[in-house]
């Protein structure tokens, strides 16, 4: 068997969505699986919708989920001539056709067919004219008469259509540009494309397409077509439901790798398994176990495989995402002075309690600004810093600045349960007023873990303030 060779091809009308990224990552699995190459074309040949700002996000979107292309991106628009030549050679054939028929000439031939109860189609008036070039005209396909187009769907399974039920497609516009399903067969062809995984809105296409092929004695890859995804109401995925750009989860805080991971998993299954490794998708992935009912798209379970994949990540590397996200809310400027081994100390305090990336950040910040920027939550010092425990506090502090050795928690714990013990409180009584005056909230890692990793100097900072709020 010759080498699998896949491609994406999307069209920079808008970014690249989610739907779209599933697609990118099953061609590129079916690739990875079998040794074979994954392809990136873009197909920008709507020239009035197509932007450079829209081909960038694609390619964005592309580099951050790393799926990469085995070779030198296809831009479709620039390969208008190859198109028009492949045109004309169909023409030469007798496999197309010139056609000088207006346009509401051809809208008239359908409405007449329906009414008569027929397929809405081109009747076929100028296949055996003989035209040729004219101003308007436009070329045509000439799709036979009988028989039909029967293929095997790597998805669907065996799909046929009747040729009658098939137009004599235009092959070349009025102005001159090829059309969609022509550059499509042309590029995969030349390409060497031997399997196309795509959108199942393209499922009609597929029989022009390989009428295309055949008429030009080329070689038609295998054809698969991946359901829709749903949103929880199993309604056409929406905004509300998760159809954001690919680049919007890495905005929210979600790793790619979460992001491929549960992608994978909206339409494909191997077993029960819910977690993969790159490696694993890989090595796991067969076309036989894609589904053919639309996925549904649920947001709690993607956080809950974000949350697995924080837990499980490098807190060197997520210490540099950290600050990255930390610099998009206070600006970089704020950081500047924040060493990179503080922003890894706080890393793991953070690990089990973060689903995103947003929420990391969310809960550091307090450990990167200082005490006169902490914000703090007026119904929390109401509730934890009464007059009481603001004296408590500041003798709390005045304990922990005569602590010996070193400021981590194995001295940490002895000198406040001697603490505690002298005034016969339980450390419940100091914990929260402690934890308000720490960090602004009610909810933080451990005690003893945050004032670690603050330091002493700007523990006993933030401990003191508390005779000001």
């Amino acid at each position: 068997m010759s080498q699998i060779v896949t491609r994406f091809a999307p069209s920079p009308t808008g970014y690249l969505h989610i739907g779209g990224a599933r697609t990118a990552l099953f061609s590129w699995l079916l690739a990875r699986h079998s040794g074979g190459r994954f392809l990136l074309r873009i197909e920008d040949t709507d020239l009035e919708r197509s932007t450079p700002e829209a081909t960038q996000a694609i390619l964005d979107s592309m580099r951050w989920l790393d799926l990469h292309s085995d070779g030198e991106i296809v831009y479709q628009q620039a390969r208008a001539a190859r198109h028009n030549e492949v045109i004309d050679q169909l023409v030469a054939l007798g496999q197309a056709y010139w056609c000088d028929c207006a346009k509401e000439r051809v809208e008239a031939m359908r409405e007449k067919a329906r009414a008569e109860g027929r397929k809405p189609k081109y009747d076929g008036s100028c296949r055996e004219r003989g035209l040729g070039p004219g101003e308007g005209r436009v070329v045509r396909m000439k799709t036979p008469l009988d028989g039909s187009v029967a293929y095997k769907d790597m998805v669907k399974g065996p799909i046929a259509v009747a040729c009658e039920e098939l137009d004599d497609m235009i092959l070349r516009r009025s102005d001159g540009s090829p059309t969609y399903n022509l550059a499509v067969v042309v590029d995969d062809h030349d390409m060497g494309v031997t399997h196309v995984l795509r959108g199942d809105d393209h499922v009609n296409n597929t029989p022009r397409q390989i009428l295309i092929y055949r008429a030009l004695g080329w070689d038609v890859p295998e054809f698969g077509h991946v359901p829709m995804i749903l949103g929880p109401d199993k309604k056409k995925l929406s905004k509300r439901h998760g159809a954001l750009s690919v680049m919007e989860y890495e905005k929210m805080g979600y790793l790619p790798e979460a992001v491929l991971n549960y992608l994978a998993r909206l339409g494909w299954s191997h077993g029960d398994q819910e977690i993969f490794s790159r490696g694993e998708l890989v090595a796991c992935f067969s076309t036989e176990n894609l589904g053919n009912s639309p996925a549904v798209f649920d947001t709690q379970k993607l956080e809950w495989l974000n949350a697995h994949y924080i837990k499980e990540s490098d807190p060197a590397r997520l210490a540099v995402l950290l600050r990255d996200f930390l610099g998009r809310d206070l600006g970089p400027e704020a950081l500047a002075d924040t060493p990179q081994i503080l922003l890894e100390a706080v890393v793991p305090l953070l690990q089990p309690r973060a689903k995103t990336l947003v929420e990391m950040a969310e809960m550091a910040r307090f450990f990167v600004v200082d005490a006169a920027f902490i914000a703090f939550d007026e119904k929390a010092v109401r509730q934890h810093l009464t007059p009481e425990n603001r004296t408590l506090v500041e003798e709390y502090a005045d304990a922990l600045e005569h602590l010996e050795g070193g400021f981590d928690e194995a001295a940490m714990e002895p000198m406040t349960e001697a603490f505690l013990s002298a005034r016969d409180l339980k450390f419940k009584a100091v914990a929260q007023p402690l934890r308000v005056a720490l960090t602004g909230r009610t909810v933080s890692p451990g005690l003893f873990e945050t004032m670690r990793v603050l330091g002493r100097e700007q523990t006993l900072k933030r401990l003191r303030r508390v005779t000001e709020l």
